[in-house]
């Protein structure tokens, strides 16, 4: 496992040293000659772990490390001391510093393995923590987010890619949960502390995406009162997801692509350069390749996007995981209303596995949250929309479905319980008029 690691030490040739020892086996590493270099670094970026020298001029290692412990996710510390300064060492791991090695380095394992210790069990910690985080994020679980049998090479991608700082290009029609990966992707890497900013690019007038975007200066156009900051700025640390990318005008592909290449970018109305400490997950319901052989989408953005594709199957090929999101949905929404319902029943569930769900997991959560409002005890087949059952009824054509055999005795007897009236058959079997109409009408029970 490999992290982001900042070395603060005054002596360069040492600090190259560090470095190339640190690179060599995959660590990302930044360096800074004094403390106050490094307390700016700490500011502006996120890192693991500091390798810090205990004495340098101007701000020391320990007190660099103790204006830290305020922070909401301080960095590890790892300090670096003369043999015969190690007394202060001891007393920040009492404050509580990893460790500290004396200087020179009579074996660069040493470092190598004290090292990897702190970055896996900062590892082991976020995979712990994330749970809770998704729960207070108002995500659903991660093994519902990844249901179904087609899920499971992309759930154990998604854990590889986490840990990275590499662009992600997430694949999928509407209502696949598109967001939801992304949102996990972003609280499983080490960048969860920070902020995870959506922004849908087909929701923004072309003539605002820039200014949403990377914000802009004050004076910059009409109406621009004061300087304001764009999601860029707002996501420093952390991640921007960019929705239906696809939509994104050219004029502004080349903005994002300069983001992409050399992590800097401008407000609108403004020549100070910014820096971008942002990872960027984007998604789209396009094929980008069909739109950049149309010119519709620039080719080097999309390269810089599509450095590790995620291709998200819809609801229809995740058959198996129908059930399982469906009582989800059913927990929820009854939470929600106040209502105690004990499940659904096999003629409603029988209806939805036959469904092709062409709105995928956001149509099944409108379902089911229609369905807990109309249900009384249990979600029955009757509660579910009139386009669930005309396609339910077209599937059992031919007399394949037993409970359609069954529905129809029920019509029949309701029918004739009262005496042929059709309004007070609807209502008693729960159906609206125009659907106990079409079921008459499918099962021969016409005039």
């Amino acid at each position: 496992m490999t992290g982001r690691i900042l070395i603060v030490e005054d002596d360069e040739t040492f600090r190259s040293f560090l470095r190339t020892i640190l690179e060599d086996v995959g660590h990302e590493v930044q360096e800074a000659g004094d403390g106050l270099k490094g307390l700016r670094l700490l500011r502006r970026e996120n890192f693991d772990l500091v390798i810090s020298d205990l004495k340098m001029p101007g701000k020391s290692g320990l007190e660099l490390f103790r204006e830290t412990r305020q922070d909401s996710s301080p960095p590890q510390f790892i300090f670096l001391t003369a043999f015969g300064k190690v007394e202060e060492a001891v007393s920040a791991i009492k404050e509580g510093a990893v460790d500290f090695l004396t200087k020179p380095l009579s074996d660069p394992d040493t470092l190598l393995v004290l090292v990897d210790k702190v970055i896996a069990s900062q590892g082991r910690a976020r995979d712990y923590l994330s749970l809770k985080e998704v729960e207070a994020a108002g995500l659903p679980p991660e093994d519902l987010i990844f249901a179904g049998a087609a899920m499971r090479d992309i759930r154990k991608m998604v854990h590889e890619v986490a840990a990275t700082t590499a662009s992600v290009l997430i694949y999928g029609e509407s209502g696949t949960g598109k967001e939801l990966v992304a949102r996990t992707i972003h609280l499983l890497s080490p960048r969860r502390t920070a902020a995870f900013v959506p922004l849908n690019c087909a929701a923004i007038p072309e003539n605002l995406l820039e200014s949403e975007l990377f914000g802009h200066e004050k004076g910059a156009f009409t109406g621009a009162i004061q300087a304001r900051h764009g999601k860029f700025e707002l996501a420093r640390g952390g991640t921007i997801f960019l929705d239906e990318i696809g939509e994104m005008p050219l004029s502004l592909q080349v903005k994002l692509l300069r983001v992409l290449q050399e992590r800097v970018f401008e407000r609108v109305g403004g020549a100070r350069e910014i820096k971008a400490d942002v990872r960027v997950i984007a998604a789209t319901n396009r094929n980008l390749q069909e739109e950049v052989s149309e010119r519709r989408f620039r080719e080097d953005l999309y390269y810089r996007l599509n450095v590790f594709p995620l291709s998200l199957p819809p609801l229809r090929e995740r058959n198996d995981a129908v059930h399982l999101l469906a009582d989800y949905f059913l927990r929820r929404f009854s939470r929600q209303v106040g209502k105690k319902l004990t499940g659904i029943d096999d003629g409603a569930f029988n209806a939805m596995k036959s469904y092709d769900w062409p709105g995928n997991i956001r149509e099944l959560q409108n379902v089911m949250e229609r369905a807990v409002i109309l249900a009384h005890d249990v979600v029955r087949y009757n509660n579910l929309p009139d386009q669930m059952l005309a396609k339910s009824a077209s599937t059992a054509r031919g007399g394949k479905d037993v409970l359609k055999s069954v529905e129809r005795e029920m019509i029949i007897k309701a029918l004739n319980k009262h005496g042929g009236n059709r309004r007070l058959a609807a209502e008693e079997l729960g159906f609206s008029r125009r659907t106990l109409q079409y079921k008459l009408k499918e099962f021969g029970l016409l005039d």
